[in-house]
């Protein structure tokens, strides 16, 4: 029960809600942090849906653009039932899937672009209320070194960075950003650290299950049999027989 002054009757401003998006026919997606946010405009509260994802690699075999605008579409269609029901499009909130890249190509650090919905007249002159086309905006940002001229880039770097301990990160927060440190924020700095060396190590083990993907498909069109392939597995990665025995059988499958 709250406590503090006005606490009771405070309206929250951001809402978690579920990391995964599925459905029969589109399969399932799971978003990294989804949640729901109350921002002001002209007096009143508008609510938007917002997804936060991670991404160590900027080229996963795909343009990562397409993939955030397929994650807005989701987030617009997965609101039917929820947010709206039968023909009450009206009732469809805004959508912003937001991509902080680690690692980008040199052309892209200390960068944001955003991509979204705009109205252009090819024959005649009309106008629209932008917010009923509006509806749906991807953000890229790209970070690059900690001395960037534009302070989100910088805090963000600071943020992830692998290379900075949780109390050095605070020290910076605290002197370099003005913020007022307390024991909940600096356990979200910690965890944020945790966050990003689990990152780093996604996109590690990533490389090596595709990797020993490559080496099994190789030796299979060698017709080598399955036994000197496992002990292959295990030798030149390290794994127990059991973990070998699965990328095997998950190697084998179409």
């Amino acid at each position: 029960m709250a406590v503090a002054p006005d606490e009771s009757n405070q309206a929250t401003m951001i809402h978690g809600t579920g990391n995964e998006d599925i459905t029969l026919t589109e399969g399932t997606v799971t978003y990294d942090i989804r949640f729901l946010a109350a921002a002001p405009r002209s007096g009143e509260l508008i609510r938007l849906i917002v997804n936060i994802e991670a991404q160590n690699d900027f080229y996963p075999g795909y343009p990562l653009i397409k993939r955030a605008i397929y994650y807005c579409s989701r987030m617009i269609s997965s609101q039917y039932g929820t947010e709206f029901i039968n023909a009450h499009y009206e009732n469809i909130k805004k959508v912003y899937s937001i991509w902080i890249c680690m690692n980008p190509p040199k052309n892209r650090k200390n960068s944001i672009t955003r991509y979204h919905i705009m109205e252009e007249n090819l024959v005649g002159c009309v106008k629209e209320r932008k917010e009923d086309y509006d509806l749906m905006a991807a953000v890229m940002i790209c970070l690059g070194k900690e001395d960037s001229a534009i302070d989100l880039l910088k805090l963000l770097h600071v943020l992830f960075s692998n290379e900075t301990g949780s109390e050095d990160k605070c020290q910076i927060l605290k002197e370099d950003f003005h913020i007022k440190m307390t024991q909940a924020l600096e356990s979200e700095v910690s965890l944020m650290c945790n966050l990003s060396k689990g990152v780093e190590e996604k996109g590690i083990l990533k490389g090596r299950q595709e990797g020993i993907i490559a080496m099994v498909s190789v030796l299979k069109e060698l017709q080598v049999a399955d036994s000197v392939i496992l002990n292959k597995i295990q030798e030149k990665f390290h794994l127990a027989e059991e973990a070998a025995k699965e990328v095997l059988i998950k190697s084998a499958l179409p």
